[in-house]
């Protein structure tokens, strides 16, 4: 055990929940634990969210196409994601880090650093606390993963070391040896084409990549190529941004892979209608409203086009935004040009909330918001089937 003493510096951990979505299945549904469990949509192109440990052992992976998946484990047990109970329970375990330090960093829906530094708000041991926050996370019924050291980077590659239920500690002192033997892909940031501009030059170790002139990869790589040699090193500085535990996300969105290319008009705002009230049912759960829409059309594995409109106000009524990004459609598609993924954002909540027009019918706006508002109630008390919309059953 290090004792508070012995731990110089500071001490940022990384909080990584196992298997997430599949783990809250498998939480809610006793019977499928020790299963094979595929959180996603079975269908042709649907792909996978989270596999569970048991799922993985064949092959399975997060962001795998269904059919592979499906190929690779036929015994499976598919769920379709439940975003809601998700992040109930991450709110649970984000505020398990607050009780611990006012320092924590929500990065995504199942990761978050933390800074325990001996010192003000952390009296002990960091390794104690780690292992405190394990057990707290375990009597949720779920698990996970910390990664404990000086900094983000090294935080984050101990998290991937050991799952689940994994504690890697790389103390003061010992971030140099503790990266040097691992592949560069290691190091967040480094994709596939990095990775081979790095290997022709004959590197493939952080320990390699550590031992460049940070001048040469500036040239090289520009400014991320001296900061690739800090991280590699293990001498990067870090700062837990606190206040991004609460921040508003800068956008909600929402998207679908359809099981058939769309190819008409009215397909496609059948389409767009339905992902908008998928938005628009999000923004108003959230409190939010915005004033930009985004629309996103995939017409296959590589060719993707977005599209932006600014809206006159802000608002979180998709009978508003639905139409504008409808309206958005001439500009990037062509009549009986197949289409195979449609996405809808809303972003601009910097805007003021949505205000009657001059030009509007005040019964029109209160009857539309009013008709959005009961539609989330009923689907909230009898579920999401309760109310369909004859676009729905179109598609």
């Amino acid at each position: 055990m290090m004792s508070r003493a012995l731990w110089e510096g500071p001490a940022i951990g990384l909080l990584d929940l196992d298997a997430f979505f599949a783990s809250v299945e498998q939480l809610d549904h006793p019977e499928w634990r020790g299963r094979p469990v595929i959180v996603g949509s079975s269908a042709a192109r649907g792909v996978v969210s989270t596999a569970s440990y048991e799922a993985r052992t064949y092959g399975v992976h997060s962001a795998m196409p269904s059919f592979q998946a499906a190929r690779l484990c036929p015994n499976a047990i598919w769920a379709i994601p439940r975003f809601d109970r998700y992040k109930e329970l991450s709110n649970s375990v984000m505020q398990i880090l607050v009780n611990e330090t006012p320092l924590v960093e929500q990065v995504s829906i199942d990761e978050a650093f933390f800074d325990v530094t001996p010192g003000h708000y952390a009296v002990e041991s960091p390794v104690e606390t780690c292992k405190r926050i394990q057990r707290r996370v375990a009597q949720l019924g779920i698990t996970c993963s910390i990664g404990l050291g000086t900094n983000k980077t090294v935080a984050k590659i101990a998290s991937e070391r050991e799952k689940p239920r994994g504690l890697t500690v790389v103390p003061p002192g010992t971030e140099a040896a503790f990266l040097a033997p691992l592949p560069v892909r290691a190091l967040s940031g480094i994709g596939e084409s990095t990775e081979q501009a790095l290997t022709a030059m004959h590197i493939r170790t952080l320990g390699q990549l550590a031992a460049q002139n940070p001048r040469e990869m500036e040239w090289r790589f520009g400014v991320s190529g001296p900061r690739m040699v800090l991280r590699a090193s293990g001498k990067e500085r870090s700062t837990v941004h606190a206040a991004s535990y609460r921040e508003r996300p800068k956008s909600v969105s929402n998207e679908q892979t359809f099981a058939r290319d769309l190819t008409t008009r009215d397909e496609l705002q059948a389409a767009i209608g339905h992902v908008c009230e998928k938005v628009g049912a999000r923004l108003r759960s959230k409190g939010m409203a915005g004033s930009q829409v985004t629309l996103k059309l995939k017409y296959d594995t590589t060719r993707t086009r977005t599209g932006q409109r600014q809206l006159p106000r802000a608002t979180n009524n998709e009978r508003v935004f639905g139409p504008a990004a409808c309206q958005l459609l001439d500009g990037l598609w062509s009549e009986g040009v197949p289409v195979r993924l449609v996405g809808v954002a809303i972003s601009g909540f910097d805007g003021h909330p949505e205000q009657l027009s001059l030009f509007e019918e005040p019964d029109d706006h209160e009857n539309s918001q009013a008709l959005v508002e009961v539609t989330d109630q009923l689907r909230k008390r009898f579920g999401s089937h309760a109310v369909i919309y004859g676009r729905d059953l179109r598609l």
